[in-house]
């Protein structure tokens, strides 16, 4: 889309831009921080101030800008100029204005655009400060706005400063002419630094009227008795040149009433009736001092909770170990702050963590440092503290400060913490180091002792080399395919027969030998690996499935085991239909099977994923079911096809009254909810006889069959008997073992 003509004075415009004296060859250095900050602050890529000429456009600064259009008929800018506050383009791909623009389709390919017009003194639109992204946004908050206006206020005292230098290049006479009406402080004074000139910014700026100041010693207005300012003008008056270290400085100026103002200086002088004069150009500092003081505050704390970010806890450990001070440091991590923002929602949990923040920082002294160094993690500096007592009593004081009750939201909030401990130099003299020991303390804080803080021992440093090592040697397994699937069989009680198979992961490990997932599969969970090893699972045992139902078990079925990365991708769904496919099994032949783990800790990420699994025809399994604390929920809210009782209520289920019940519970549930049930850790005749008698409808143990190779599984199917459990004498132990294996 082509530029709006929509500029009423379009000769008058161009008139007053050419008294910058700016072209494409020209690149104003003072407007360099302005596009810094610009794109530091706002979180952009690309930030640039553009001057729009009669038909073409080029940049007086510029951050991130490659090849592009800079036709005016193309311009983003040349639009900005057109209205009077910000323009903002959240996706210009699907703005009318823009979609077709060659700026927008072809190599530079802007999606977000927000602009903010520059004005002369005489008000006439002369370019636009920008920020530029290649990828859309969905918000530019009211206060983003603001603050790209304040920085375009900085962008024209920078080119006012321009525009009077060029004047003083012309001429003396037309620079006093400039200077007069300039929205700029221009104060000009003689050799004996006295003021010879005061324009009507300047009394603004200072409150004094021109004939209240013409005369008086400079030094009333600016403190230049010592420092740099003093050097650069007494430099300027002796030689008429700016001093090898520029021109510019920042200072205070000295109100009328008293109150002190940042300011920066640029000093110049000119030639007027071969008279050497002498002036300074004030500009009002305040809001980029602002601006940098929120820059470094983004840079330095966490904008919620206030508390130092992790950088600048690093950097004041690092500084404590260099000065040579002992130092402690504890790190803290909230117990179950997940289900805060899961039931009362993130606004709620933003508010807790602020409350907790405020109540740990009155637990240390203004000294030491507390930062925020995750979503639910802390860690505070404790400065020149070198012994592990002071410490733990400190992590004692958080951990109770944490514990408090809290009221949000009409709801009566408490949570718990772990706290891991590790001080220097004991447990370190690197900043890496002792923050790596006390997140291993917190990690054996969190299994171990729940509630009380866990001090650094050089064991669990060990520990985690071990880990380290498993997983290098996780990852070079399943390069080198050392797992293996071993299958258990599920049998169906009224008549013994094997109608389904579990899939179970080995590692045949080239040390250790054959490694059950109890060795290893924690360190699979949460790692690189899940994902990779967890496909490898499903294709191979559909696969194997495939072969079975083509000869001795023409109906069998595989129970899969999911990892909770896997729910993470986008494509699991698809990836289960197409190994099905291509295994030409039904869907109803393969069984996932999840745990009440992986659904909390997955939410939509977890039941969508599911649903369509569910509507493919895939059977869903809830495994360990009645060893949680959702269970009931679970059965209402998932699309589940099949319930597994835990063994730890089978096993024990003859002598414990509460077990027994809790699995005919189980199975009665399973019948209200049209439900398939299955018991595992079966392993006597005894329990089966009891589940037998409570309709359950599978069983799955040690009674009928250890995991085993898929060649001894084989072997297993041809050996089963088409007898009927039911046929066989209960009080014949003998005979019923000819059933199984």
């Amino acid at each position: 889309m082509r530029c709006p003509s929509a500029i009423a004075d379009e000769p008058g415009r161009l008139l007053a831009l050419a008294e910058y004296g700016l072209d494409e060859e020209k690149v104003l250095p003072d407007l360099e921080p302005v596009v810094h900050i610009a794109a530091r602050m706002l979180d952009m890529p690309v930030a640039a101030v553009n001057m729009i000429g009669s038909d073409h456009v080029f940049f007086a600064a510029s951050l991130g800008i490659g090849e592009c259009d800079m036709r005016r008929d193309v311009s983003f800018c040349a639009h900005a100029i057109t209205q009077n506050d910000v323009m903002v383009v959240l996706d210009a791909t699907l703005d009318p204005r823009f979609h077709d623009n060659p700026l927008v389709t072809g190599q530079a390919g802007i999606r977000f655009y927000a602009g903010v017009p520059l004005h002369s003194p005489s008000g006439h639109a002369l370019g636009a400060l920008c920020v530029i992204d290649s990828r859309p946004r969905s918000v530019f908050s009211q206060q983003d706005g603001q603050r790209l206006k304040d920085l375009a206020r900085l962008a024209s005292d920078k080119l006012e400063l321009r525009r009077l230098e060029k004047g003083r290049q012309d001429n003396g006479f037309r620079f006093e002419d400039i200077a007069r009406t300039s929205p700029t402080s221009i104060i000009c004074f003689g050799a004996e630094r006295k003021v010879t000139f005061w324009n009507a910014a300047a009394e603004a700026m200072f409150g004094y009227a021109a004939s209240e100041v013409l005369g008086r010693p400079l030094d009333a207005l600016l403190p230049i008795d010592d420092g740099p300012l003093m050097t650069m003008i007494h430099h300027l008056v002796q030689t008429g040149e700016p001093t090898i270290n520029g021109s510019v400085c920042e200072t205070l100026a000295l109100r009328k009433d008293g109150s002190a103002l940042p300011v920066e200086v640029s000093l110049f002088s000119w030639t007027q009736a071969g008279q050497k004069q002498f002036g300074a150009q004030l500009s009002d500092i305040t809001e980029r001092r602002q601006q940098e003081d929120e820059l470094h505050r983004l840079a330095n704390f966490d904008a919620l909770t206030g508390a130092a970010n992790r950088s600048l806890l690093q950097r004041r450990i690092t500084a404590e170990l260099t000065a040579g001070s002992a130092v402690g440091v504890i790190a803290i991590d909230l117990n179950n702050f997940k289900d805060i923002n899961d039931t009362l929602g993130t606004s709620a949990g933003d508010q807790v963590l602020s409350t907790l923040a405020g109540r740990m920082q009155r637990c240390i002294r203004p000294i030491d440092t507390l930062a925020r160094t995750g979503g639910d993690e802390f860690a505070v500096l404790l400065s020149q503290v070198g012994d592990t007592l002071r410490s733990s009593a400190v992590a004692e004081s958080l951990i109770a400060a944490i514990a408090t009750p809290i009221e949000v939201e009409d709801q009566r909030v408490q949570l718990g913490a772990s706290c891991g401990i590790a001080v220097s130099p004991a447990h370190g003299v690197e900043t890496e180091e002792l923050l790596g020991n006390a997140d291993l303390a917190l990690y054996q804080a969190k299994t171990e002792s729940k509630g009380r803080p866990f001090v650094f021992v050089p064991s669990l440093r060990v520990e985690a080399i071990a880990r380290r090592s498993f997983q290098t040697e996780l990852h070079h397994a399943v390069e080198a395919r050392e797992f293996e699937l071993y299958y258990q069989p599920q049998v169906r009680a009224s008549d013994g027969l094997i109608v389904g198979a579990e899939a179970l992961l080995r590692w045949n490990h080239p040390q250790r030998g054959v490694l059950t997932p109890g060795a290893f599969l924690h360190a699979i969970e949460g790692g690189p690996q899940a994902c990779a090893v967890g496909d490898w699972v499903l294709e191979t045992a559909c696969m194997q499935l495939a072969q079975w139902r083509a000869g001795e078990a023409a109906s069998l079925r595989i129970g899969v085991n999911l990892f909770s990365e896997q729910f993470h991708r986008d494509d699991l769904e698809e990836r289960v239909a197409r190994t099905i496919e291509q295994h030409q099994l039904p869907p109803e032949a393969l069984e996932l099977e999840i745990t009440e783990r992986i659904i909390l800790n997955g939410d939509d990420h977890t039941l969508k994923p599911l649903e369509k699994l569910r509507a493919m025809g895939v059977c869903i399994a809830f495994d360990d079911f009645g060893t949680g604390y959702a269970s009931l929920s679970l059965l209402k809210d998932y699309p589940l096809t099949r319930i597994k009782v835990d063994q730890s209520f089978v096993r024990s289920m003859c002598t414990s009254r509460r077990d027994e019940a809790t699995v005919a519970a189980a199975i009665h549930l399973a019948r209200i909810y049209e439900l398939d049930v299955i018991a595992e850790g079966v392993e006597t005749y005894e329990q089966f006889d009891k589940l037998v008698e409570l309709r359950c409808d599978e069983v799955q143990g040690y009674l009928f069959g250890k995991p085993m190779p898929a060649a001894a599984f084989v072997e297993a199917l041809r050996k089963q008997t088409t007898a009927r459990l039911t046929a066989v004498p209960a009080h014949d132990p003998a005979a019923r073992r000819g059933i199984y294996l």
